[in-house]
């Protein structure tokens, strides 16, 4: 704390002596150490730093500009406004870090699979370890859920589950199969649909019969099966895992809400923790790789937070889901490392999903969660 008084001290005793300009100097760097104090840290802030980022700016302004003439103190006014008005946007950021910090609890998922599940192992996390033990579906009873690619694999069993916990359903895809069909009338199938089509969703959309969705949830995915390297890139299997993964959430998201049908719904894109940039110096340390599959996720996550923020003054949240590593045909190529890494059959992968789903909230807008914790993942 004596360091920190000290400094804004210092910044007083410059302002005085300098003028406005450096007033205006000092204004800034405060402001930009307080955003940047609040990004670079987010899991462990300080009470020192805490208090010294929630609004020190704020309260020495009267000080600073005691004395300067009327036209060059409504400048500085307005630039320690500026400096007020960023230590303000990232209080509750601080505030809400220190807490973590100060409890203990967790935010963020670890990047490292091996370790996460080790970790799991140990502590005995019934939750990452057992789904089943303490899964509650009761908050689907009598709900309306829309999911693309819902025909096979995670997407199939997504539904499968839902029905059985009283959902109606309205499942978009290519083309049926057999174990869709044998769910009847709880589940409205719309085939010939192609997330890679403007036209092709904006069709879907008119089509999904009952109203108003609670849950849209994009699943539709690809995955190119040969491994990538510099060596060996695909440009056009990269671009169609851009344009299915990326674009298509983004595509399907507004021929629903053009249509009426996300009013008072949530939206929920299935991603991947391929798409967070800080993991892969982790995951793919000293190896890269599969450029078109994290790329398509990354950009995934991104049309997923802008669109949080769009709809956000209409009270729906987008929140991305990694749905952890499962034993589905998508993750094949990874057969080998299934165990050591903890992948779980798709039936808990699902379950694990919709948990998840229950818990999408304005709370939630903006974030990616993974499925295998309920925790944070970074950008």
């Amino acid at each position: 704390m004596d360091s920190h008084r000290q400094h804004r001290s210092s910044a007083r005793r410059a302002y005085l002596a300098a003028g406005a300009a450096t007033a205006a100097a000092t204004c800034v760097a405060g402001a930009q150490l307080s955003f940047t104090s609040a990004v670079a840290a987010p899991r462990a802030v300080s009470p020192a730093s805490a208090s010294f980022l929630s609004g020190s700016i704020a309260s020495s302004a009267p000080q600073q500009t005691s004395g300067i003439s009327t036209a060059t103190g409504a400048v500085a006014a307005v630039v320690l406004a500026t400096g007020a008005a960023a230590a303000r946007r990232n209080r509750g950021r601080a505030a809400a870090c220190q807490r973590h910090a100060e409890e203990g609890e967790r935010v963020y998922s670890i990047a490292d699979q091996v370790a996460r599940f080790e970790r799991a192992k140990k502590e005995d996390n019934r939750r990452y370890l057992d789904i089943g033990s303490v899964y509650d579906g009761s908050f689907l009873k009598g709900k309306r859920l829309f999911i693309t690619g819902g025909n096979r694999g995670l997407g199939l069993l997504t539904v499968q589950q839902a029905v059985k916990d009283g959902a109606k359903c309205v499942v978009a895809c290519r083309g049926s199969s057999k174990e869709l069909d044998a769910l009847g009338d709880d589940v409205q199938v719309i085939t010939g649909v192609d997330v890679q089509s403007t036209e092709s969703v904006k069709k879907m959309a008119e089509q999904i019969e009952g109203g108003p969705l609670d849950y849209a949830i994009n699943n539709a995915g690809y995955f190119m099966e040969a491994a990538e390297t510099l060596s060996s890139l695909d440009d056009k299997e990269e671009l169609k895992q851009i344009d299915i993964c990326a674009l298509g959430p983004l595509r399907v998201t507004s021929a629903l809400h053009g249509a009426g049908l996300l009013k008072g719904g949530k939206v929920i894109i299935i991603t991947s923790q391929a798409g967070s940039v800080e993991w892969r110096f982790t995951q793919n340390a000293g190896e890269g790789g599969d450029y078109g599959h994290h790329m398509s996720r990354a950009a995934c996550n991104i049309a997923g937070a802008l669109m949080s923020e769009e709809l956000k003054g209409e009270g729906i949240p987008i929140t991305m889901l990694h749905p952890g590593f499962n034993r589905t045909d998508m993750t094949a190529k990874y057969s080998d490392i299934w165990d050591k890494e903890g992948a779980v059959p798709p039936e808990e992968g699902a379950m694990r999903v919709l948990y998840e789903v229950g818990n999408v909230s304005m709370e939630t807008t903006g974030k990616c969660i993974n499925c295998e914790d309920g925790l944070q993942i970074p950008w």
